[in-house]
């Protein structure tokens, strides 16, 4: 992808080149930043660009004309590629996300989440505002041919401290439940693996792959207790009827993609769980 940007500061009256409102690490200023831009060759923090809670930066072709009234962005990340419009949107900076405003008249842009096993956010030409939640997330222009991108970190994430909960009543059923120390778990993990590991369209484990994979921590893998555990996994997950069930329910195709999708999307497999697969290194 095209790695070719610059990022310029239009400081207002009175302000030193490269200290506008929001520019800088912070440091000394008091000032709570919320969101990092990372242009795509960024070397080093130097190279980022840091957005407090409202603020405001455009990106395109050519930086915004400096009389365009109230509200007119303080800043700038200038993209120098033919296929990228002059204006070709904003970025605006909340508290615990950020939203993006698509300025060209014919491209729709795709905000990715790296973490997410290929899940997107489509922002069509003209849309304002459009509001993002992922923690890391990648912005992919497309450009006369060519995919441009910049990374967006939004660091920021609260949580409730506590649900008001009298006690009474029928716990609530847990929506997948999952024993990490089973073996079906372990296969869980080692087909969702290249995906978390690498990128989200990574192609998954074969059977035998996955048997291979899983011997050292499970001597007796192979082929049929793999495929048994996989089977069983899809029954657990619901995404089929159990074997003795009056209803067999169609077929279903694609049995390894549908448990790692379902996996992904709804983080029943993270990272940090493929430590138990490190001793089989």
């Amino acid at each position: 992808m095209f790695s070719a940007f610059e990022h310029t500061v239009r400081p207002t009256t009175g302000t030193a080149p490269g200290t506008g409102p929001g520019c800088g690490s912070g440091t000394g200023s008091g000032t709570a930043y919320s969101i990092v831009v990372v242009p795509a060759g960024a070397a080093g923090p130097s190279d980022q660009i840091r957005l407090a809670p409202g603020d405001r930066l455009h990106f395109g072709r050519c930086a915004p004309r400096p009389d365009g009234g109230p509200g007119q962005p303080a800043r700038h990340l200038r993209i120098p590629h033919l296929g990228v419009s002059r204006s070709a949107g904003e970025i605006v900076a909340a508290g615990t996300h950020w939203a993006l405003s698509n300025f060209s008249p014919a491209s729709t842009y795709v905000v990715e989440n790296p973490e997410g096993a290929g899940e997107h956010i489509k922002v069509a030409p003209g849309r304002v505002g459009a509001p993002v939640p992922f923690e890391f997330s990648r912005i992919v222009l497309p450009a006369a041919g060519e995919l441009i991108d910049f990374a967006v970190w939004a660091p920021r994430h609260d949580y409730v401290s506590g649900v008001p909960d009298d006690g009474s009543g029928e716990p609530t059923a847990l929506a997948f439940p999952l024993d990490r120390d089973k073996r079906y778990f372990l296969v869980l993990a080692a087909l969702c693996e290249p995906r978390l590991r690498g990128t989200p369209h990574a192609p998954l484990p074969t059977v035998d792959a996955v048997a291979e994979r899983l011997r050292p921590v499970w001597p007796g893998a192979n082929r049929a207790a793999v495929q048994w555990n996989i089977d069983y996994l899809a029954v657990k997950l619901r995404l089929k009827p159990a074997p003795d069930s009056a209803d067999a329910g169609p077929r279903l195709n694609g049995k390894k993609e549908t448990l790692v999708s379902l996996a992904l999307r709804f983080d029943l497999v993270r990272e940090e769980d493929l430590e138990a697969l490190v001793v089989a290194r």
